[in-house]
Protein backbone atom coordinates (compact mmCIF):
# COMPACT_ATOMS: atom_id res chain seq x y z
CA UNK A 1 0.00 0.00 0.00
CA UNK A 2 1.45 3.43 -0.93
CA UNK A 3 2.09 6.09 1.70
CA UNK A 4 -0.67 8.16 0.13
CA UNK A 5 -3.20 5.32 0.31
CA UNK A 6 -2.27 4.41 3.87
CA UNK A 7 -2.58 8.02 4.96
CA UNK A 8 -5.99 8.38 3.36
CA UNK A 9 -7.07 5.13 4.99
CA UNK A 10 -5.76 6.27 8.35
CA UNK A 11 -7.53 9.61 8.13
CA UNK A 12 -10.70 7.94 6.95
CA UNK A 13 -11.06 10.31 4.03
CA UNK A 14 -12.90 8.66 1.14
CA UNK A 15 -14.88 9.82 -1.83
CA UNK A 16 -18.15 8.85 -0.20
CA UNK A 17 -17.55 10.84 2.95
CA UNK A 18 -15.36 11.56 5.90
CA UNK A 19 -15.35 9.17 8.87
CA UNK A 20 -16.30 10.58 12.22
CA UNK A 21 -13.31 8.72 13.63
CA UNK A 22 -10.80 10.48 11.39
CA UNK A 23 -9.93 13.81 12.94
CA UNK A 24 -11.83 14.23 16.21
CA UNK A 25 -9.41 16.79 17.63
CA UNK A 26 -9.50 18.85 14.45
CA UNK A 27 -13.28 18.92 14.61
CA UNK A 28 -13.09 20.04 18.23
CA UNK A 29 -10.72 22.83 17.25
CA UNK A 30 -13.22 24.01 14.64
CA UNK A 31 -16.43 23.62 16.60
CA UNK A 32 -15.95 23.50 20.37
CA UNK A 33 -14.09 25.46 23.07
CA UNK A 34 -10.91 23.95 24.50
CA UNK A 35 -10.59 23.12 28.20
CA UNK A 36 -10.49 25.99 30.68
CA UNK A 37 -6.77 25.44 31.32
CA UNK A 38 -4.12 24.46 28.74
CA UNK A 39 -2.61 21.00 29.00
CA UNK A 40 0.70 21.62 27.20
CA UNK A 41 1.86 25.02 28.46
CA UNK A 42 5.58 25.56 29.11
CA UNK A 43 6.58 26.78 32.57
CA UNK A 44 10.18 27.87 31.88
CA UNK A 45 12.50 28.43 28.89
CA UNK A 46 14.03 25.18 27.70
CA UNK A 47 16.02 23.92 24.71
CA UNK A 48 14.16 21.14 22.95
CA UNK A 49 14.87 18.52 20.33
CA UNK A 50 12.79 18.68 17.16
CA UNK A 51 13.05 15.89 14.61
CA UNK A 52 12.26 16.44 10.94
CA UNK A 53 11.20 14.00 8.23
CA UNK A 54 11.24 15.30 4.63
CA UNK A 55 8.09 15.50 2.52
CA UNK A 56 9.46 14.97 -1.00
CA UNK A 57 6.13 15.36 -2.84
CA UNK A 58 3.21 17.65 -2.09
CA UNK A 59 0.79 15.47 -4.07
CA UNK A 60 1.65 11.78 -3.53
CA UNK A 61 -0.76 10.73 -6.30
CA UNK A 62 1.30 12.64 -8.88
CA UNK A 63 4.92 12.89 -7.80
CA UNK A 64 5.90 14.78 -10.95
CA UNK A 65 3.59 17.66 -10.15
CA UNK A 66 5.20 20.76 -8.64
CA UNK A 67 2.84 23.58 -9.63
CA UNK A 68 -0.31 24.20 -7.56
CA UNK A 69 -2.14 27.31 -8.67
CA UNK A 70 0.34 30.16 -8.42
CA UNK A 71 2.56 28.25 -6.01
CA UNK A 72 5.41 25.86 -6.83
CA UNK A 73 6.30 23.30 -4.18
CA UNK A 74 9.85 23.57 -2.81
CA UNK A 75 10.04 21.28 0.22
CA UNK A 76 8.31 20.21 3.41
CA UNK A 77 8.96 18.63 6.79
CA UNK A 78 6.98 16.60 9.29
CA UNK A 79 8.09 17.85 12.72
CA UNK A 80 8.01 15.79 15.90
CA UNK A 81 9.54 16.21 19.33
CA UNK A 82 9.86 14.23 22.55
CA UNK A 83 9.08 17.47 24.38
CA UNK A 84 5.47 17.33 25.59
CA UNK A 85 4.86 21.02 25.00
CA UNK A 86 5.79 21.00 21.31
CA UNK A 87 2.84 21.35 18.96
CA UNK A 88 -0.28 23.44 18.51
CA UNK A 89 1.57 25.92 16.28
CA UNK A 90 -0.81 28.73 15.38
CA UNK A 91 1.47 31.57 14.30
CA UNK A 92 4.81 31.81 12.49
CA UNK A 93 7.08 34.76 11.64
CA UNK A 94 10.65 34.97 10.37
CA UNK A 95 13.11 37.04 12.38
CA UNK A 96 15.54 37.56 9.50
CA UNK A 97 15.42 38.19 5.75
CA UNK A 98 16.96 34.81 4.86
CA UNK A 99 14.04 32.63 5.89
CA UNK A 100 16.10 30.96 8.62
CA UNK A 101 15.56 32.34 12.13
CA UNK A 102 11.92 32.09 13.17
CA UNK A 103 9.48 32.88 15.95
CA UNK A 104 6.39 30.70 16.38
CA UNK A 105 3.69 30.42 19.00
CA UNK A 106 1.46 27.63 20.15
CA UNK A 107 -2.17 28.14 21.03
CA UNK A 108 -1.26 27.26 24.62
CA UNK A 109 0.78 30.38 25.37
CA UNK A 110 4.24 29.13 24.36
CA UNK A 111 6.93 30.77 22.22
CA UNK A 112 9.15 28.68 19.98
CA UNK A 113 12.34 30.05 18.42
CA UNK A 114 14.93 28.36 16.25
CA UNK A 115 16.37 28.20 12.75
CA UNK A 116 15.45 26.31 9.61
CA UNK A 117 18.42 24.40 8.19
CA UNK A 118 18.60 24.15 4.40
CA UNK A 119 20.41 21.73 2.12
CA UNK A 120 20.45 22.59 -1.56
CA UNK A 121 17.64 25.09 -1.09
CA UNK A 122 15.36 22.53 0.54
CA UNK A 123 14.43 22.50 4.22
CA UNK A 124 16.34 19.75 6.03
CA UNK A 125 15.62 20.33 9.72
CA UNK A 126 15.39 22.74 12.64
CA UNK A 127 18.29 23.85 14.80
CA UNK A 128 18.60 25.59 18.18
CA UNK A 129 14.92 25.27 19.04
CA UNK A 130 13.83 26.74 22.35
CA UNK A 131 10.42 26.80 24.02
CA UNK A 132 9.52 29.56 26.47
CA UNK A 133 6.35 30.61 28.27
CA UNK A 134 4.63 33.78 27.16
CA UNK A 135 4.84 36.24 30.06
CA UNK A 136 2.37 38.84 31.27
CA UNK A 137 3.17 42.32 32.58
CA UNK A 138 4.15 40.85 35.97
CA UNK A 139 6.57 38.39 34.37
CA UNK A 140 4.38 35.35 35.04
CA UNK A 141 3.16 32.86 32.39
CA UNK A 142 -0.04 34.19 30.89
CA UNK A 143 -1.57 30.73 31.28
CA UNK A 144 -1.70 31.18 35.05
CA UNK A 145 -4.71 33.39 34.47
CA UNK A 146 -7.80 31.43 33.50
CA UNK A 147 -8.62 31.51 29.76
CA UNK A 148 -5.49 33.53 28.92
CA UNK A 149 -3.95 31.11 26.44
CA UNK A 150 -5.54 30.48 22.98
CA UNK A 151 -2.75 32.57 21.45
CA UNK A 152 -3.66 32.34 17.78
CA UNK A 153 -2.32 35.33 15.83
CA UNK A 154 1.13 36.87 15.53
CA UNK A 155 2.46 40.08 13.93
CA UNK A 156 5.82 41.87 14.02
CA UNK A 157 6.88 45.50 13.80
CA UNK A 158 10.65 45.30 14.20
CA UNK A 159 11.29 44.28 17.80
CA UNK A 160 7.62 44.75 18.72
CA UNK A 161 5.57 41.55 18.59
CA UNK A 162 1.78 41.49 18.74
CA UNK A 163 -0.21 38.43 19.85
CA UNK A 164 -3.95 37.94 19.57
CA UNK A 165 -5.64 35.88 22.30
CA UNK A 166 -8.76 34.32 20.86
CA UNK A 167 -10.29 33.08 24.09
CA UNK A 168 -10.47 36.52 25.74
CA UNK A 169 -10.38 38.58 22.51
CA UNK A 170 -7.47 40.76 23.57
CA UNK A 171 -4.17 41.79 21.96
CA UNK A 172 -0.84 41.80 23.79
CA UNK A 173 2.36 43.59 22.74
CA UNK A 174 5.87 42.38 23.57
CA UNK A 175 9.11 44.30 23.03
CA UNK A 176 11.66 41.67 22.07
CA UNK A 177 14.42 44.26 22.46
CA UNK A 178 13.85 43.67 26.18
CA UNK A 179 14.80 40.04 26.54
CA UNK A 180 13.37 38.34 23.46
CA UNK A 181 10.90 35.65 24.50
CA UNK A 182 11.48 36.72 28.13
CA UNK A 183 9.87 40.09 27.39
CA UNK A 184 6.82 41.00 29.44
CA UNK A 185 3.60 41.53 27.49
CA UNK A 186 1.10 44.32 27.89
CA UNK A 187 -2.50 44.44 26.76
CA UNK A 188 -3.08 47.18 24.21
CA UNK A 189 -6.23 49.15 23.55
CA UNK A 190 -8.37 47.59 20.84
CA UNK A 191 -11.82 48.21 19.37
CA UNK A 192 -14.70 47.15 21.60
CA UNK A 193 -16.09 45.05 18.75
CA UNK A 194 -13.12 42.68 19.05
CA UNK A 195 -14.25 41.64 22.51
CA UNK A 196 -17.67 40.76 21.10
CA UNK A 197 -16.28 38.22 18.62
CA UNK A 198 -17.55 34.63 18.97
CA UNK A 199 -15.85 32.30 21.44
CA UNK A 200 -13.10 30.32 19.69
CA UNK A 201 -13.65 32.25 16.43
CA UNK A 202 -11.92 35.51 17.33
CA UNK A 203 -8.67 37.10 16.16
CA UNK A 204 -6.90 34.46 14.07
CA UNK A 205 -4.58 36.57 11.88
CA UNK A 206 -2.70 39.87 12.19
CA UNK A 207 -0.24 41.78 10.03
CA UNK A 208 1.58 45.03 10.75
CA UNK A 209 1.90 47.48 7.86
CA UNK A 210 5.43 48.95 7.59
CA UNK A 211 6.55 52.31 6.23
CA UNK A 212 6.20 52.74 2.50
CA UNK A 213 2.93 50.83 2.26
CA UNK A 214 -0.65 52.14 2.29
CA UNK A 215 -1.96 52.20 5.88
CA UNK A 216 1.62 52.35 7.24
CA UNK A 217 1.67 51.97 11.02
CA UNK A 218 -1.59 50.01 11.13
CA UNK A 219 -2.12 46.65 12.81
CA UNK A 220 -4.59 44.77 10.60
CA UNK A 221 -6.47 42.09 12.54
CA UNK A 222 -8.72 39.43 11.01
CA UNK A 223 -11.29 37.31 12.81
CA UNK A 224 -11.51 33.60 12.12
CA UNK A 225 -15.29 33.58 11.81
CA UNK A 226 -16.68 36.77 13.26
CA UNK A 227 -19.45 37.57 10.77
CA UNK A 228 -21.16 40.83 9.94
CA UNK A 229 -24.84 41.16 9.06
CA UNK A 230 -24.13 40.02 5.50
CA UNK A 231 -22.21 36.92 6.56
CA UNK A 232 -18.76 38.29 5.72
CA UNK A 233 -15.65 38.04 7.89
CA UNK A 234 -15.06 40.96 10.26
CA UNK A 235 -11.60 42.59 10.37
CA UNK A 236 -10.10 45.64 12.04
CA UNK A 237 -7.64 48.47 11.38
CA UNK A 238 -5.96 49.31 14.69
CA UNK A 239 -3.90 52.49 14.96
CA UNK A 240 -2.39 54.02 11.84
CA UNK A 241 -3.88 56.80 9.70
CA UNK A 242 -7.44 55.43 9.41
CA UNK A 243 -8.54 53.04 12.15
CA UNK A 244 -11.86 51.30 11.77
CA UNK A 245 -13.60 48.10 10.78
CA UNK A 246 -13.92 46.40 7.40
CA UNK A 247 -14.95 43.00 6.07
CA UNK A 248 -13.49 40.21 3.95
CA UNK A 249 -15.94 38.54 1.60
CA UNK A 250 -16.61 35.00 2.86
CA UNK A 251 -17.11 32.34 0.21
CA UNK A 252 -17.55 28.57 0.30
CA UNK A 253 -17.65 28.66 4.12
CA UNK A 254 -13.88 29.18 4.45
CA UNK A 255 -12.53 30.71 7.68
CA UNK A 256 -9.36 32.79 8.05
CA UNK A 257 -6.42 31.12 9.79
CA UNK A 258 -3.52 33.55 9.09
CA UNK A 259 -2.24 36.29 6.82
CA UNK A 260 1.00 37.77 5.53
CA UNK A 261 1.73 41.12 3.86
CA UNK A 262 4.04 40.97 0.84
CA UNK A 263 6.34 43.80 -0.24
CA UNK A 264 4.25 43.94 -3.44
CA UNK A 265 1.33 45.28 -1.40
CA UNK A 266 -0.76 42.12 -1.40
CA UNK A 267 -2.18 40.62 1.78
CA UNK A 268 -2.24 36.85 1.41
CA UNK A 269 -5.06 35.30 3.44
CA UNK A 270 -4.59 31.67 4.49
CA UNK A 271 -8.00 30.01 4.86
CA UNK A 272 -9.37 26.60 5.75
CA UNK A 273 -12.66 24.78 6.10
CA UNK A 274 -13.53 21.44 7.65
CA UNK A 275 -16.42 19.08 7.05
CA UNK A 276 -17.06 15.49 8.10
CA UNK A 277 -18.15 14.85 4.53
CA UNK A 278 -15.37 16.56 2.54
CA UNK A 279 -12.49 16.68 5.03
CA UNK A 280 -10.22 19.71 5.23
CA UNK A 281 -9.61 22.24 2.47
CA UNK A 282 -6.93 24.92 2.40
CA UNK A 283 -6.72 27.96 0.16
CA UNK A 284 -4.87 31.26 -0.18
CA UNK A 285 -6.40 34.48 -1.50
CA UNK A 286 -4.51 37.67 -2.43
CA UNK A 287 -6.16 40.92 -1.32
CA UNK A 288 -4.66 44.27 -2.43
CA UNK A 289 -3.72 46.29 0.62
CA UNK A 290 -4.84 49.43 -1.18
CA UNK A 291 -8.42 48.08 -1.22
CA UNK A 292 -8.60 47.92 2.57
CA UNK A 293 -10.27 50.88 4.28
CA UNK A 294 -12.84 51.48 7.03
CA UNK A 295 -16.21 50.22 5.86
CA UNK A 296 -14.79 48.37 2.84
CA UNK A 297 -15.74 44.87 1.73
CA UNK A 298 -12.61 43.33 0.21
CA UNK A 299 -12.00 40.25 -1.88
CA UNK A 300 -9.16 38.75 -3.86
CA UNK A 301 -8.05 36.14 -6.35
CA UNK A 302 -7.44 32.56 -5.26
CA UNK A 303 -3.76 31.63 -5.58
CA UNK A 304 -3.73 28.14 -4.11
CA UNK A 305 -6.02 25.33 -3.00
CA UNK A 306 -5.32 21.92 -1.46
CA UNK A 307 -7.11 19.13 0.39
CA UNK A 308 -6.31 15.80 2.00
CA UNK A 309 -5.15 14.49 -1.35
CA UNK A 310 -2.13 16.72 -0.70
CA UNK A 311 0.32 16.88 2.17
CA UNK A 312 -1.69 19.27 4.32
CA UNK A 313 -3.13 19.32 7.81
CA UNK A 314 -4.70 22.05 9.93
CA UNK A 315 -2.65 24.86 8.35
CA UNK A 316 -2.67 27.87 10.71
CA UNK A 317 0.46 29.92 10.07
CA UNK A 318 2.02 31.63 7.04
CA UNK A 319 4.95 33.95 6.40
CA UNK A 320 7.10 35.00 3.45
CA UNK A 321 10.70 35.84 2.63
CA UNK A 322 12.60 36.73 -0.52
CA UNK A 323 15.62 34.66 -1.57
CA UNK A 324 18.92 36.05 -2.85
CA UNK A 325 17.65 35.14 -6.34
CA UNK A 326 14.58 37.32 -5.87
CA UNK A 327 12.05 34.52 -5.40
CA UNK A 328 9.19 35.05 -2.94
CA UNK A 329 8.94 31.96 -0.73
CA UNK A 330 5.86 31.21 1.38
CA UNK A 331 6.23 29.10 4.51
CA UNK A 332 3.19 27.47 6.11
CA UNK A 333 2.90 25.62 9.42
CA UNK A 334 0.12 23.42 10.80
CA UNK A 335 -1.47 23.14 14.24
CA UNK A 336 -1.67 19.47 15.25
CA UNK A 337 -3.94 20.23 18.24
CA UNK A 338 -1.61 17.95 20.26
CA UNK A 339 -3.37 15.01 18.63
CA UNK A 340 -1.73 11.76 17.53
CA UNK A 341 -4.07 11.81 14.51
CA UNK A 342 -2.60 15.06 13.20
CA UNK A 343 0.81 16.32 12.18
CA UNK A 344 2.96 19.41 12.59
CA UNK A 345 3.94 20.29 9.02
CA UNK A 346 6.31 22.95 7.71
CA UNK A 347 5.78 23.58 3.99
CA UNK A 348 7.51 25.95 1.55
CA UNK A 349 6.37 27.14 -1.86
CA UNK A 350 7.65 29.65 -4.38
CA UNK A 351 5.13 32.28 -5.48
CA UNK A 352 4.99 32.12 -9.28
CA UNK A 353 4.03 35.30 -11.11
Amino acid sequence: MSSYQSRRSFLGHAAAGFSTLALPRLAQAQAAPRPAQPEHAVDAPVSIEVNARPIPYFEPRDRSRVRFGRLAYRSGLVLTSPHRGFGGLSGFRFLDDKGERFLALSDQGTWFTGAIRYEGGRMAGLDDVEAAPMLNAEGRPITEKRLWYDTESLARDGSLVYVGLERVNQIMRFDFAKGGTRAHGEVIASPAAIRKLPVNKGLEAMVFVPKGQPLAGTLVAFSERGLDADGNLVAFLIGGPSPGQFAVRRTEKFDISDAVLLASGEVLILERKFSWFTGIDIRIRAIPLRSIAPGALVDGDELFRADLGHEVDNMEGIDAHVTAEGETVLTMVSDDNFSMLQRTLLLQFTLVE
